[in-house]
């Protein structure tokens, strides 16, 4: 199952913060940033932060997408 951090993104613009803001205010790196862009794992501690960081929850900043099976079969 993948995961995509297009909502963060969108909360981010809703708040008027900037990526850097974000990385202040989380204690994190710009190596964090790039991660959530392109969609690849970010450890917990780190969505932690910005859930902490954006007085939000989890469910706030990401969602999961369900792999897409060739056959149709779920197994």
């Amino acid at each position: 199952m993948a995961v995509s951090y297009k909502k963060l993104f969108h909360l981010l613009i809703d708040k008027g913060m900037t990526n850097a803001e974000l990385m202040e205010k989380g204690g994190f790196s710009a190596n964090i940033i790039t991660r959530l862009k392109r969609d690849n794992y970010v450890a917990l501690d780190s969505i932690e932060r910005i859930c902490y960081a954006l007085d939000c929850g989890v469910d706030d900043i990401l969602e999961f997408i369900p792999d897409k099976k060739e056959n149709g079969n779920n197994d």
